[in-house]
């Protein structure tokens, strides 16, 4: 089979992918939308098969539409890729930078990304904040250049660079008879109430894998899906909690909560960045990896301020290849 396919005609059809509608992906390449259908009904007699259906005013992909849509967008990523080898040639760092993070990341990943485009201004940044499973789905589809996540899944070949620690801490009201308790056991947690992140999430599976390896089980009340929502429950008094250490202020008051001292915590949590095996990054991302590592260091000491007499919970920066 022969496809006559132009790469605007290509791009077209990404752009239909990513917004499910042919009015908003004409709007994304500046065509009218009687032009944008009949470039995709072009591309669907050339393919020789239905490539989406639309259904409740939704556009949705057929295998063969799926499929295309990957084909076009590994072309895309390769044609970026040579442009921005070519502007490296020339001395130029332009282009776009795509990452994908994990939603706890947020309260650090901006800042890193600020110095970075301080010091690259031209560079265009892409950032997918997202909870763990529509990371994953992103690494799934290699749609982003990075991935940085607590859990990278063990079913996917990575490259897999542990590059900050992620100390989980137990927090509770800072009126809770617990606050100023030391050497905490899990006897003395059996009657509390906790409210944990949502299953899936990266700090419930390393939660519920601490918790069976104490033999503990919570007595659940609420299972939120947003770090400041579990804070402001914690600090109403509905009870306690296990966050991210870069979830919380500096000074823990300012979240009226305390951490607790408890058994088996803070759990030793790391911050990995990943992207899917035999990728060739491009040159922006190279120049990111390495920027992430430098300032890491800067965000390491800030966790370490509170978890430092509580027993280590850091790992110094490593890179592995993993095959799964």
């Amino acid at each position: 089979m022969t496809m006559n396919v132009t790469f605007r005609q290509l791009r077209l059809f990404l752009a239909l992918a990513d917004t499910g509608s042919v009015s908003a992906a004409a709007r994304l390449l500046h065509v009218t939308q009687p032009t944008a259908s009949m470039q995709l009904r072009e591309i669907a007699d050339s393919a020789g098969l239905p490539l989406y259906e639309v259904i409740s005013r939704r556009v949705h992909l057929t295998e063969a539409g799926k499929e295309l849509a990957r084909t076009a967008r590994a072309i895309a990523g390769e044609w970026e890729l040579f442009g921005q080898k070519i502007d490296a040639m020339k001395g130029l760092t332009r282009g776009r930078l795509r990452v994908a993070v994990v939603s706890t990341a947020k309260y650090f990943v901006p800042r890193l990304l600020g110095s970075f485009c301080a010091a690259h201004p031209e560079i265009e940044i892409s950032l997918e904040v997202l909870n763990r499973d529509g990371v994953v789905q992103r690494l799934r589809d290699n749609l982003d250049d990075l991935y940085i996540m607590s859990m990278p899944p063990t079913d996917i070949d990575l490259e897999d660079q542990v590059f900050m620690p992620n100390p989980l801490l137990m927090i509770a009201p800072l009126s809770h008879p617990l606050a100023h308790r030391k050497k905490i056991t899990v006897q003395q947690l059996s009657t509390e109430r906790f409210i944990l992140r949502e299953r899936g999430s990266g700090t419930r599976m390393a939660v519920d894998a601490q918790f069976r390896k104490l033999r503990f089980s919570p007595l659940l009340r609420l299972e939120l899906g947003s770090n400041e929502a579990i804070k402001q429950a914690v600090a109403g008094g509905l009870g306690i909690s296990v966050v991210s250490r870069h979830a919380l202020y500096e000074r823990l008051e300012d979240d009226d909560v305390a951490v607790l001292d408890a058994e088996g915590f803070p759990i030793a949590s790391q911050w990995h960045v990943v992207y899917p095996k035999g990728k060739q990054l491009s040159p922006i991302a190279r120049v990111f990896n390495t920027h992430l590592l430098e300032q890491s260091q800067r965000w390491s000491d800030r966790a370490g301020r509170v978890t430092k007499s509580k027993g280590k919970a850091a790992a110094s920066p490593r890179s592995t290849s993993r095959r799964r």
